[in-house]
C-alpha cells in the first residue's frame, strides 16, 4: 500500500465543503482542516504509483475551490500501534 500526504490549499470560503468532497472519495482515509499555509491535508492509500495520478490530478485538483496542492510519498509508516506490537513480540501476558 502507498501513502501519500497531501497538502491542499483552496478557496478559504469553502473549506468545509472541499474537505467533505475530499473525504468521499475512494482512496482517501482522511481529510484534516489545518493553519498554517495549506487549508486541508489529505492521506491517501493507493495500491500502484499510478494509481496516485487517478486520485490526486485526477479527481482532488478538480473539485471547484482546490486551488492547488503539494504531494508527499511516505517511504515508511511509523505508528504507535506498530511499536507496540514490536515490543510485545516475545512477551508472555
Amino acid at each position: 500500500m502507498i501513502t501519500a500526504i497531501v497538502l491542499i490549499k483552496t478557496s478559504v470560503d469553502r473549506i468545509p465543503e472541499i474537505a467533505e468532497e475530499i473525504a468521499a472519495l475512494e482512496s482517501v482515509s482522511e481529510v484534516f482542516s489545518v493553519t498554517g499555509t495549506y487549508d486541508l491535508i489529505a492521506m491517501v492509500r493507493v495500491r500502484e504509483h499510478e494509481d496516485l495520478a487517478e486520485v490526486i490530478p485526477g479527481r482532488i485538483s478538480k473539485i471547484a475551490g482546490v486551488e492547488g496542492t503539494d504531494t508527499h510519498v511516505a517511504f515508511r509508516t511509523y505508528s504507535q500501534h506498530d511499536l507496540e506490537a514490536a515490543f510485545a513480540i516475545g512477551l508472555d501476558s
